[in-house]
């Protein structure tokens, strides 16, 4: 496998992040390359361009950003499209029609509402699966099976996969099985899925990639010359890319992901810690943690912990409400992954389209909360988890 031509020079994702596909613009000189928001590019004669035409076909800034994702999951290609959900669609629609599709059953809710309700209208079939033992793939592996879709951590639970063991199953079981890892909740910084064995790693860019809360992206990167092409093509022709903007934004973020995400990592040790020595949690999701029934995996496949916590409050329902009511530093809303600190409950937003007996199957309850945390000050964090917990169970006694 050819290397990354900045691999020569670039060895650390820190360096690899601030230098990758940043060449200086020839004309200006330029450190920060420009955003280029021309739509069409000037011909040196009918058919003969400097390598770009038309921007969705390819566009020098998204171009960039590819170069500098590729890099950082030390793989050969990036391709970068206008959503998380557009990669998933895009990489579905690069499979044969008629397709089957093997899945984690623990899955984004959006990732769950594509295979559930619009693949099947495209000629693709879905098996969700627990891939808590690796082997449980194989059951599920048909002769038409071509997509084993892995996502670890999974979002909201924070179960793990075995990479590694998931990809030599399913290579083993067919060789036209392509194995494809959301990291999105860890970002290259603490997980690397080629190097384990996955043929594409995709990312919701909108997510510690980016890392600001104001750009929505996806994006995909393989090192296989033959999914590139398909992908490429796939790109180009269904259209659903970003807007230059959106990548300048993107790539602007991708810079600090080594210190973001390191500081994200500190402060989430910490929160969940917090959280699990206090008597008004039933308990905490947190990879990071002993208690973690899959924290020996997480130590040998992970090189951190990353930034985002589960628990389960003690109450109900309105003890859940309350606990987010109170917050100071968390803010209610979707999505995850910015420097701002965010909260949730799954059950009735992330993945309220999840159907509600598949969520009893995966612990999806009206207790179980999602934290994704920020690069605040640490103590800032912790106390105001403890404050909100406190509030919410005297709203519980209060109703005794």
């Amino acid at each position: 496998m050819a290397s990354p031509k900045y691999f020569d020079t670039f060895r650390g994702l820190g360096t690899d992040a601030v230098h990758a596909g940043q060449d200086p613009d020839p004309v200006t000189g330029a450190v920060i390359p420009p955003i280029s928001l021309s739509t069409t590019f000037k011909q040196r004669a009918a058919g003969q361009d400097s390598g770009y035409d038309y921007s969705r076909s390819g566009n020098p800034t998204r171009k960039a950003f590819e170069t500098a994702v590729a890099a950082l999951e030390h793989g050969k290609y990036g391709l970068a499209f206008a959503s998380g959900s557009a990669t998933t669609a895009t990489v579905v629609a690069s499979l044969p029609k008629g397709s089957h599709i093997v899945s984690v059953n623990d899955v984004y809710g959006g990732t769950y509402r594509f295979f559930t309700k619009v693949a099947p209208t495209l000629g693709y079939s879905t098996t969700f699966v627990d891939l808590a033992d690796p082997a449980n793939v194989l059951s599920a592996i048909r002769p038409d099976t071509r997509l084993v879709w892995i996502e670890t951590p999974t979002n909201p639970t924070l179960r793990l996969v075995d990479i590694a063991a998931v990809a030599a199953h399913a290579h083993r079981a067919n060789k036209d099985i392509i194995v494809v890892v959301d990291n999105t909740f860890l970002s290259p910084y603490f997980q690397q899925p080629l190097a384990l064995g996955a043929d594409v790693v995709v990312h919701s860019v909108t997510k510690y990639i980016n890392g600001h809360s104001d750009a929505v992206m996806g994006v995909a990167v393989t090192s296989r010359d033959d999914l590139y092409e398909k992908l490429k093509f796939l790109q180009n022709s269904i259209g659903a890319v970003p807007s230059a903007f959106d990548c300048f934004l993107a790539n602007r973020g991708l810079k600090t992901l080594h210190v973001r995400m390191a500081q994200h990592a500190r402060n989430a040790a910490a929160v969940a810690a917090a959280l699990e020595s206090s008597p008004l949690v039933e308990n905490v999701i947190y990879p990071g943690l002993k208690s973690h029934p899959q924290h020996e995996l997480a130590k040998r496949q992970m090189r951190g912990f990353g930034g985002m916590i589960s628990f389960r409050i003690k109450g109900d329902l309105a003890t859940s409400n309350a606990f987010l009511r109170h917050l100071k530093y968390f803010t209610l809303a979707e999505s995850l992954g910015g420097v701002e600190s965010l909260a949730e409950l799954p059950a009735v937003m992330t993945h309220g389209s999840v159907a509600p007996e598949d969520r009893a199957v995966l612990g999806i309850t009206d207790t179980l909360l999602r934290l994704s945390v920020g690069i605040e000050e640490t103590e800032d964090l912790v106390q105001d988890v403890l404050q909100a917990l406190l509030k919410a169970s005297q709203l519980g006694k209060a109703k005794l």
